[in-house]
């Protein structure tokens, strides 16, 4: 199974994106949750999609407001809410996965951003979603959720050029690939992520290796944007990700 991240770029309808990703061949996709980028729509977004024949992985759920957790005054609170409805969402639009941005290092109250993380879990495990943090460059926040939250829904996305590019040194999927839940695949070149698949330095027999040994079964799912590649148009854009998409499948079959 292959995904696609939906927010790639472009100027498009919703009806027309949608399309245009299932006529590239992708199977589902990853979905933006909030009107942040013109998506004014968003809630529809689950039945547009599967009109169009496409499953919805997960959803992205807003970054605006994470750096609101540590605060302990009413902007924390409507931070907290805002991801608390994102579980409620998830259990109304039968989505099984949300995705979460953490607060950076610098501006984290640990025991306060840590409670907000178990009322997270308390409700994820009563409506049966799950929650994958994702690795930034806050590896530190990151490591100090997943050892202390020991709940079944509280698990790891893994963002491969995010790691190359911030904390290359660390195995995360060794240390977390027994709580994987989701990926965001995309190259990684100097300072540019969300490249296409094999347009940076990423080693990807290397990398696809080690999520297969994870035992991680979900969709291959690509996080690419068309920063760099203005000069595709979209359903070229599509079926270049697409075809890039089928060489990582490969690779994860690959022993």
């Amino acid at each position: 199974m292959i995904t696609i991240y939906d927010w790639f770029g472009y100027e498009m309808s919703i009806q027309e994106r949608y399309r245009s990703i299932k006529q590239a061949g992708f199977d589902g996709v990853l979905m933006w949750w909030s009107e942040g980028f013109g998506r004014n729509d968003y809630r529809s977004g689950p039945r547009i999609a599967r009109e169009a024949g496409l499953f919805i992985e997960n959803i992205h759920t807003p970054f605006q407001v994470k750096e609101n957790l540590w605060l302990d005054n009413l902007n924390g609170e409507s931070a907290a809410d805002c991801y608390l409805q994102c579980v409620a969402d998830c259990a109304e639009f039968e989505i099984p996965t949300m995705v979460v941005h953490l607060p950076d290092e610098d501006n984290t109250n640990s025991t306060l951003v840590l409670d907000i993380i178990n009322r997270i879990a308390e409700k994820a495990e009563q409506l049966g979603v799950n929650v994958a943090l994702e690795n930034l460059w806050n590896f530190t926040t990151l490591a100090y959720i997943l050892g202390q939250v020991d709940s079944l829904r509280i698990g790891f996305c893994y963002d491969c050029a995010h790691h190359y590019r911030y904390c290359p040194g660390d195995d995360l999927l060794s240390m977390y690939g027994s709580r994987l839940m989701a990926l965001h695949l995309h190259d990684n070149c100097g300072d540019a992520t969300h490249r296409l698949p094999f347009d940076g330095t990423i080693d990807w027999s290397v990398a696809m290796k080690k999520i297969t040994e994870t035992g991680y079964s979900g969709p291959t799912a690509i996080e690419a944007m068309n920063w760099g590649y203005e000069d595709l148009s979209a359903d070229k854009f599509l079926f270049e990700a697409f075809e890039r998409a089928k060489r990582l499948e490969t690779l994860r079959l690959t022993k």
